[in-house]
């Protein structure tokens, strides 16, 4: 890669070092790019000594990434998805081009491929908007804590489903009104199937599982859960319980394995994501050498990640080149110790609840607090548990399941109980 000095084409007598940068995608976050690109070259200059300029713009109907490519001292991908995104980046890498990228669903799919070409090559990749906005998670994982032994990474790592809860518990509203008033302000697209349904949040997790624990994992590793089935029910519990729900992504070792998921919980208000609500994003990371930090911010959007973007371009442009460190696979749990929010239909009639609680002492779960309400057709019995294997658990709502008195399938939601 060239950096010597070349004619940005001002005339202003001595030419100055620049910096090219090519941009593929033209989107609210590619626009978002170049325009602070333009508005931040010259204190960029004085940090890093080159200057910064978009050379050139790949978007569906104009430009040609051959020619952006010869064209610039580094590459930023915002087209997202997987095609032609993965192989732009790689034809950038092996022609020896540092990398930007926003791409969560890229680097969850195929981060091996992607950093193998990276050391391979002598590049870097930086992907920092690709996980929680502006919340710098990433780099913290990667420089400030890269001498730390991390023992977990949990967080609220999408705005919109947090938006949605939120607005829930807020109003009291059902999760269709909620969605609808997050796609008119903007914060939910037109399909939000990918944010509501986890799909989103697991590809975050399994990028932050990798960069905390040195782990190859990959997007299907990660079983994931959203928040389509919530109701004002729930949330009518929860504030009878003292609890928020949040939508939460968890990575963490397991004895000398590692388990990574996404799935909505029920927190205690001392916990430090409970309080997060909106748009917003939050990551803790716990570690014996600083117990826990965690960090907030606006969640992802055009101008947040574009500065998060920007924020990885210079770190780029100041050398050396830090090749990734070698992955080591780890034992991937999947059943995991959870207490659990359980919500049932029942019939109106006695001995519901002592034949509900039989059935969860044959599988080991024991009940912490019980709530009943309604009467008739309106009677629901709403139970949190104490932590169990998720297996026992699981087995026993598919036996009370079975049960005549129920009228309609159990519901259930993870509680997640400490505070600090």
């Amino acid at each position: 890669m060239s950096t010597e000095p070349r004619s940005t084409g001002e005339p202003t007598g001595a030419p100055e070092a620049s910096f090219r940068i090519g941009v593929l995608g033209r989107g609210t976050v590619g626009g978002a790019f170049t325009g602070l690109v333009l508005e931040h070259s010259e204190r960029i200059q004085r940090i890093t000594g080159l200057r910064p300029m978009v050379s050139g713009v790949l978007s569906r109907s104009v430009g040609d990434f051959e020619t952006i490519l010869a064209d610039s001292d580094l590459i930023v991908e915002l087209i997202g998805g997987i095609e032609p995104a993965r192989t732009y980046v790689l034809q950038a890498m092996r022609a020896g081009r540092h990398v930007v990228t926003a791409n969560k669903q890229l680097l969850s799919q195929y981060g091996d491929e992607l950093f193998a070409a990276a050391g391979e090559h002598g590049v870097q990749l930086r992907f920092e908007g690709a996980v929680a906005g502006v919340v710098p998670v990433v780099r913290v994982l990667q420089e400030s804590l890269a001498g730390a032994r991390i023992d977990r990474v949990h967080g609220i790592v999408n705005g919109t489903t947090n938006f949605i809860l939120s607005e829930m518990a807020r109003l009291g509203i059902g999760f269709d009104e909620a969605l609808a008033e997050a796609q008119r302000l903007g914060y939910a697209e037109s399909d939000p199937s990918d944010d509501v349904d986890g799909l989103d949040a697991a590809a975050k997790m399994a990028i932050l599982a990798r960069l905390a624990f040195g782990a190859p994992v990959h997007l299907d590793q990660v079983p994931y859960e959203g928040i389509r089935h919530i109701t004002p029910h729930d949330m009518e519990y929860a504030r009878e319980l003292g609890l928020g729900l949040k939508l939460i992504g968890t990575a963490e070792r397991i004895g000398e394995a590692l388990s990574v998921r996404v799935h909505p919980a029920f927190l205690n208000p001392g916990h430090p994501l409970a309080s997060v609500g909106g748009p917003f994003n939050a990551v803790t990371v716990e570690s014996p050498a600083i117990t826990e930090i965690t960090m907030s911010g606006p969640g992802a959007g055009g101008p947040q990640t574009a500065t998060a973007v920007l924020g990885d371009v210079v770190s780029a442009m100041i050398p050396p080149a830090s090749p990734p460190e070698e992955m080591v696979p780890m034992p991937i749990v999947t059943d995991v110790v959870s207490a659990f929010y359980l919500h049932l239909e029942v019939a109106d009639e006695p001995g519901v609840l002592a034949l509900v609680a039989q059935v969860l002492a044959t599988h080991g779960v024991s009940v912490k607090s019980v709530v009943q309400k309604g009467m008739n057709e309106q009677a629901r019995l709403v139970m949190v548990t104490h932590p169990v294997l998720e297996s026992s658990f699981f087995a026993a709502t598919e036996e009370i399941s079975a049960l005549d008195a129920l009228r309609a399938p159990p519901r259930s939601i993870r509680v997640i109980e400490e505070e600090f």
